[in-house]
């Protein structure tokens, strides 16, 4: 059984819902924020592409060279 809590509407407020003048507006806070953000994400993108290009093609192990067969031969 599931129990649901609903609030009362006051019926002294206008029928907008409970959403007030303010509602749905951002502050010029909220731009400084995002414009921050995105800053700090290109530098993070631009830090990473530079740590990836460091990196070798393969983590594989080389194999080890082997001796030439000529080596062999000077030694007649």
């Amino acid at each position: 059984m599931a129990l649901v809590a609903v609030q009362p509407s006051n019926p002294n407020e206008n029928d907008k819902g409970g959403q007030g003048e303010d509602f749905g507006k951002s502050s010029p806070v909220g731009l400084v924020l995002l414009i921050v953000f995105f800053i700090a994400v290109f530098f993070l993108v631009k830090s990473m592409n530079k740590h990836i290009k460091g990196l070798p093609a393969s983590f594989d192990e080389p194999e080890p060279a082997k001796e030439a067969p000529a080596a062999a031969d000077k030694k007649d």
